[in-house]
């Protein structure tokens, strides 16, 4: 069907206020982070009058972004490889095995997905508490127990998407394996697993980026020295002075590894998605 004048009009038109509403608050960010503070505090300026890079060695000193960075970095790295090792076991399981109650463990994984995130807080933070007081292991104020907070919400959606991958593998690469004397493991990491890396790679950057920008667990579960990038943003606001420079500046920082990873991986992810999202 062609498309008609209305119609093309009409999608430019959409398509130009979607960009325009996109990019308009990433120039006000990136403008503002190459402003002395005294311009960022005074009247809005779209072409900065003095540029300066300073913001950007500043954001360092005011508040320890390194330290932050570095636990982000361990918390959603960590939880991103627990994901997706749960997930490729489970999946396969589920996708290539026929067992009682499969239908009723795949619904109460996604139905996981229907509560919110505010819900779990306060159980979350007694059963941190009480294993701390019981058993000695402390999970409330460390990485640990971040890291296993994002894994439990980053899971059942992980898991729902790699069984959906695996099903659009044929099995006749399964029957193929078995007849070449593999194993169920060596027909996952041999001969599965190669063929699904999108959806693997969909997986990675779901559970990554889930848990590098959350702030609501963070900001609870955590004490100074576990703290995270979106939770340590705020310190740039204190009693007297708020550094809107140093936190466009940092803001940019820190969704940069986020940016990189998903353009250097887009096709795998959106292959990974499209793919996963349709069971044959």
């Amino acid at each position: 069907m062609r498309e008609s004048p209305a119609v093309r009009w009409a999608r430019r038109v959409v398509l130009t206020l979607l960009t325009v509403f996109t990019v308009l608050p990433l120039y006000v960010m990136v403008a503002s982070s190459v402003k002395p503070l005294r311009d960022v505090q005074g009247a809005f300026r779209w072409i900065p009058t003095h540029v300066t890079v300073r913001p950007f060695i500043d954001m360092w000193h005011t508040v320890p972004l390194g330290r932050y960075f570095i636990n982000s970095l361990v918390v959603s790295g960590s939880a991103t490889v627990c994901s997706v090792i749960i997930a490729i076991f489970t999946g396969y399981a589920v996708s290539r095995y026929r067992f009682p109650g499969r239908g009723t463990f795949m619904t109460a994984v996604l139905s996981t997905q229907m509560f919110p995130g505010i819900l779990f807080l306060l159980p979350l933070f007694l059963i941190f508490v009480n294993i701390d007081r019981y058993t000695g292991i402390a999970l409330y104020g460390s990485r640990l127990g971040l890291i296993i907070t994002y894994l439990t919400f980053a899971l059942p959606f992980s898991i729902w998407l790699i069984a959906g991958y695996f099903d659009t593998i044929p099995r006749e690469l399964d029957e193929a394996a078995r007849v070449d004397g593999a194993g169920p493991m060596r027909t996952l990491f041999r001969v599965i697993l190669p063929v699904a890396a999108p959806g693997v790679v969909a997986v990675a950057i779901y559970a990554f980026m889930t848990a590098w920008g959350e702030v609501l667990f963070a900001s609870v579960l955590t004490d100074h020295s576990t703290r995270t990038l979106a939770v340590g943003l705020r310190e740039y606001s204190n009693q007297g002075q708020v550094y809107w420079n140093e936190v466009m500046a940092a803001s940019l920082v820190i969704s940069l590894p986020v940016v990189v990873g998903f353009l250097a991986l887009q096709r795998f992810l959106v292959h990974g998605l499209t793919a996963g999202a349709v069971k044959s």
